[in-house]
């Protein structure tokens, strides 16, 4: 192997003034050999703060956790716990690049990075770097028989780690925080005196700590540094390389040809994960404290008998980082905070069954002879009291309770979300990146790749590919259209819905068979539903497909900004395909059909003859609740189980897949390595859909809670079921995803607010100009306080040119005379109704802003941790202490603190010379 020697001054000590050396590796390198040396990046800003500083002014008596890092135990149990190794036996594997050969000479099969020269000189150009950046590589291969698989083993030396957990500002353990951490239904519970069956004692967890941004110079003041193998956690080690893989170039920079994001979009490398720590199969006889962290995570999180358990959520975000561990926390707790309106909620639909058997109007209309109009041309006179089985059934989902529901769940909403604002405040304050920013994100790989100029980065100084911003406005705008379009197709797609239930009831209806006659219109409606379900799955699979696209072609230049507009061009026309079937039945359907004489007409028919023949029976009241309730439940129930199947099945089916192109092994025996078992898992697509699914899920039980109270119970159920199947897909099915660091769950916390406010005012709409509510109770304002005679006061008498001789009298809904006009009535009922409305938000509002200022955002005792924190990072990265002075209270007073004074003026003074020189544009004559 041929080598470079360069000398490349590492540190500068004003004891020791001579500069360390080290081997770079050369362009040429063997795959069986391993001797690659150390190196680390140097600049002249850390030179000027690397200076040794040996005075501990820190000291720490809790004694040093030696668990702290990657939590691997002294023996990891489980096949492949040791395997993730170079051939040395020594250096562990801290990541992995993976790409595929084809040994037949034709052309590669989709997803196989391509053999072609081009990406050969490519990938060796990037391997190259990553030599001279100080990694160490190791090459293995693996045969099949029309392909070849390579893989490069990747790790990073102390000090490359050093320098790029520096330049992160990753933090390190100051001291270990004692204090136990519960959850907010332990602690109510454990007030009720209520045994916890969802608690558990999960083995090995891990610690919380004190924590500030590393600094090499401070070494000796962190836990456990003297540890250089787990001084830094898996998660750290895989954040600081992907760090390195995202910024080496492998080729002109100015053309956005830098990081492995681009190679691997280029299909020059088919991989690049980072690897699990062994199996998640625990073995027999095995102690729990001997378990490896996949291990523990299967046994008591993604295994099915842990389904009523509490999650282990330290353990999950010290394995996949924080920004998994923040979705399934607030998973978890949104699913708990659906237990209450759980509960309510069926309260409410058990209070609708004493109704039914108590309800005056209910029993007026079971023994009435009232007859009604016909509600369609080829449709008969009925009497009123044959639909009480129907109105019946109405009552359970609309009576006088859904309004203090509708109230309850508004304040639940808001109080959700401020709750879980304190929650996530504790957990990224405990997880260290509650102060995470990042203040420079890098451009996107597609972004560097197709952008038409360059310019100065204003940041960084750097020269690096720029849009326009005015062409980026105009394809905004663009897309906006586009959205436009698809919304109109959606509403396309819902008239399409209702002809279909109009012909199917008149087609039943005509068949003469009277069992199939009266279940006419509960047919087409339900049909209806289940065949509007299929048009929005299917919309909205053609419409992310499409968002992808339009999104790409936008040019966003980081990948955060990229998201964010993705996901609000998703959810916009997720919010329309999903909600436009039930705020149809809420605000429009019935209300156009005018009245017997005078019926409206659509394209030459008459308008109630677009609406299922039940609406009509039931209308005098108000049943539309129960249709909504019924269109609810097919749509939420079908899409969960759907997505539940989906995300049961697929991956299997993919897994599968993926291992038997993992058997074309032409007669290899030896088992398979622990990164090629990773390599046959599922590539990690990130949050995007579980996040959007929740979402939905939570605009469904708010801004329609009033016609489903059983909603949030079955949901709930849904989400103790999804929790498991998320857990299961991350711990068995998925490659491990490089660990993110998040202050919060992003734009997603914005909408829930948005769906939170829109539910209050869709709400008070539902319960005013849908429900029964508002007419019963002015009926009962006047007419002392009893509803004896509600229902006849709800329907009119038909004009005379709308009745027959057969039937000279028939009634209908509404409040108009025999001519046609309103009656006083109609105008009190509205101007009531809109009084509703506006009392309704007001108070909801007035009451959510109150618990918004009683509740605040950050804990006291989180507080304190954070001030306490700031203090102890502040004392010990400080340069200069007085000798006699007690930096904690409670510690060790400190000593023997050097005066340092002189040489920081002369090391300030030499790393002055030194930039100087760097610099040709600088006098150095002085």
């Amino acid at each position: 192997m041929r080598a470079l020697q360069s000398c490349i001054p590492l540190t500068l000590h004003t004891e020791d003034p001579i500069s360390d050396c080290v081997l770079l590796a050369g362009p040429e390198w063997d795959s069986s050999l391993v001797s690659i040396e150390r190196c680390s990046p140097v600049n002249t800003a850390s030179m000027s703060r690397s200076r040794e500083d040996h005075t501990t002014l820190v000291a720490m008596p809790t004694k040093e956790d030696h668990r702290y890092g990657s939590m691997e135990l002294q023996d990891p149990v489980g096949p492949g716990g040791e395997a993730n190794m170079f051939q040395d036996g020594v250096t562990h594997v801290d990541f992995v690049l993976v790409w595929e050969e084809s040994l037949s000479g034709q052309k590669e099969e989709r997803g196989v990075s391509s053999s072609s020269p081009a990406h050969s000189m490519k990938r060796e150009e990037f391997l190259s770097r990553l030599r001279d950046a100080g990694l160490l590589l190791e090459q293995r291969e693996r045969l099949y028989l029309k392909r070849k698989v390579c893989y490069v083993l990747l790790n990073a030396p102390w000090t490359v780690l050093c320098y790029y957990a520096e330049e992160l500002s990753l933090r390190a353990p100051l001291q270990v925080v004692q204090t136990p951490t519960y959850s907010w239904s332990e602690k109510v519970l454990e007030r009720l005196s209520i045994p916890n069956l969802m608690s558990q004692r999960v083995p090995n967890a891990p610690p919380d700590y004190y924590t500030c941004p590393f600094r090499t110079s401070k070494l000796d003041r962190f836990l456990d540094s003297g540890n250089k193998e787990t001084f830094f956690k898996k998660t750290q080690r895989h954040q600081l390389l992907y760090e390195i893989l995202a910024r080496t170039p492998y080729g002109d920079v100015t053309r956005g040809e830098v990081g492995v994001d681009r190679l691997l979009s280029e299909e020059v490398f088919s991989a690049a994960y980072p690897l699990h720590e062994g199996s998640y199969e625990v073995p027999r006889g095995v102690t729990s404290d001997r378990l490896s962290v996949r291990q523990v995570l299967f046994q008591y999180w993604a295994r099915w008998g842990s389904w009523y358990r509490y999650q282990p959520l330290d353990h999950i975000r010290d394995y996949f980082g924080e920004k998994v561990a923040l979705y399934f926390a607030w998973l978890g707790f949104y699913t708990g905070w659906l237990v209450p309106a759980a509960v309510m909620g069926t309260v409410v639909f058990l209070f609708g069954f004493w109704l039914v058997t108590t309800d005056l109007p209910a029993k007026e209309l079971c023994h009435s002879d009232i007859i009604m109009c016909p509600l369609c041309n080829i449709c008969s006179h009925w009497n009123l009291s044959s639909i009480c089985l129907t109105f019946k059934a109405g009552l359970l989902f609309d009576n006088g309770g859904t309004v203090f529901f509708s109230v309850f769940m508004a304040l639940w909403s808001v109080t959700f979300l401020e709750f879980w604002k304190r929650s996530c405040s504790c957990l990224t304050h405990r997880w260290n990146c509650s102060q995470y920013q990042e203040m420079e994100e890098r451009p996107r790989p597609e972004f560097t790749a197709m952008a038409p100029m360059t310019t100065r980065n204003p940041v960084t100084g750097a020269e690096e590919p720029y849009f326009p911003e005015t062409q980026r406005l105009r394809r905004i705008l663009t897309g906006g259209t586009v959205i436009v379009v698809m919304v109109f197709m959606v509403l396309m797609f819902l008239i399409a819905i209702i002809l279909y239930r109009t012909i199917v009831s008149i087609v039943i209806y005509r068949a003469q068979k009277s069992f199939v006659v009266l279940s006419a219109s509960r047919i087409a409606s339900l049909t209806g539903s289940l065949l509007n379900l299929l048009v929005i799955m299917t919309l909205s699979r053609i419409y992310i497909s499409l968002a992808y696209i339009l999104t790409r072609w936008e040019m966003h230049r980081t990948q955060s900004k990229y998201e964010d507009m993705f996901i609000l061009k998703v959810f916009i026309f997720q919010f329309v395909n999903f909600y436009s079937s039930p705020v149809y039945i809420t605000f429009f359907k019935g209300r156009f059909i005018g009245y017997p004489g005078n019926y409206n007409e659509l394209f030459g028919i008459r308008n109630e003859d677009f609406l299922p023949l039940c609406l009509c029976k039931c209308a005098p009241c108000g049943c539309l609740i129960r249709h909504l309730a019924q269109e609810l439940l097919v749509i939420m129930v079908g899409k969960q189980l759907i997505n539940n199947i989906q995300e049961f099945l697929s991956p299997k089916l993919k897994g599968w897949w993926q291992a038997r192109k993992g058997e074309e092994g032409g007669g290899q025996k030896e088992p398979p390595l622990p990164w090629e078992t990773d390599y046959q898992l599922l590539v990690c697509e990130g949050l995007f859909s579980e996040y959007l699914e929740m979402v939905l899920q939570f605009g469904f039980i708010t801004i329609f809670v009033a016609a489903c109270p059983l909603a949030p119970l079955l949901l709930c159920s849904n989400n103790w079921l999804e929790v498991r199947l998320d857990a299961h897909k991350f711990v068995c099915e998925y490659r491990r995803p490089v660990a993110e660091r998040v202050p919060d769950i992003g734009i997603w916390f914005t909408i829930l607010e948005l769906i939170s406010h829109l539910a209050v005012l869709s709400n008070a709409f539902l319960l005013a100009f849908s429900s029964s509510f508002v007419p019963r109770l002015h009926y009962r304002w006047t007419h002392d306080g009893s509803l004896a005679g509600y229902v006849n006061s709800t329907l009119s008498y038909a004009p005379p040119n709308a009745t027959s001789q057969s039937n000279p009298v028939c009634r209908f809904r509404g409040y108009r005379d025999q001519t046609g006009n309103f009656l006083p009535e109609f105008y009190q009922l509205l101007a009531l109704r809109l009084a509703f409305v506006i009392v309704f938000e007001h108070v909801v509002f007035l009451s959510g802003r109150v618990i918004d200022l009683m509740v605040p955002d950050v804990p006291e005792e989180v507080e304190t941790k954070i001030k306490r924190e700031f203090y102890m990072a502040k004392e010990a990265l400080a340069e200069h202490q007085s000798a006699d002075r007690t930096l904690i209270p409670g510690q060790m007073e400190l000593g023997g603190v050097r005066q340092r004074v002189t040489d920081a003026v002369l090391q300030g003074t030499l790393v002055n010379l030194l930039q100087s020189y760097s610099d040709p544009s600088q006098d150095t004559s002085t």
